[in-house]
């Protein structure tokens, strides 16, 4: 069994009475066919968005319902066949699934620890050795030949 929502309209121009029969013969007409009527709910006359066959008021009625699949279709028939009803819609109500996992709790963002400043890193001196020693093998290499005059 699935929950359906209907809305329909009815022309203003009904009396009293006749309404409230087309209200309980569409509610009676779920129920003969295995559905169950939760709910009706009479939003009374109310002005139409647009004129709907040159009439500007309508009596909405909203109805939810528990019925089998084939319901819905007979129902929406019966609004279409009937000429005291100005506009009607049946739909399907989502059932809500719990099929979504909750997500894992996750630990707070915790910020890097700092640390503490270090003073700043003593260089060694550079030992002197390795570079007189550089500058000998410099001497060491023979010059180019010079061009000789001629």
């Amino acid at each position: 069994m699935n929950k359906y929502e209907v809305i329909y309209i009815i022309d203003t121009a009904m009396e009293e009475g006749a309404r409230k029969e087309l209200i309980q013969k569409f509610a009676d007409l779920i129920a003969a066919n295995g559905g169950a009527v939760e709910k009706v709910d009479e939003w009374g006359k109310r002005r139409l968005a647009y004129a709907i066959d040159y009439k500007v008021e309508g009596y909405y009625v909203l109805m939810q319902f528990t019925a089998g699949p084939d319901v819905p279709k007979e129902l929406q028939r019966n609004l279409q066949i009937n000429e005291n009803v100005i506009r009607s819609q049946v739909v399907k109500l989502l059932q809500k699934k719990s099929s979504v996992k909750p997500r894992p709790v996750r630990a707070p963002f915790a910020a890097p620890a700092v640390e503490a400043p270090v003073a700043a890193p003593v260089q060694e001196a550079a030992p002197a050795a390795p570079a007189a020693e550089e500058a000998p093998a410099a001497s060491q290499e023979a010059p180019a030949a010079a061009p000789a005059e001629a």
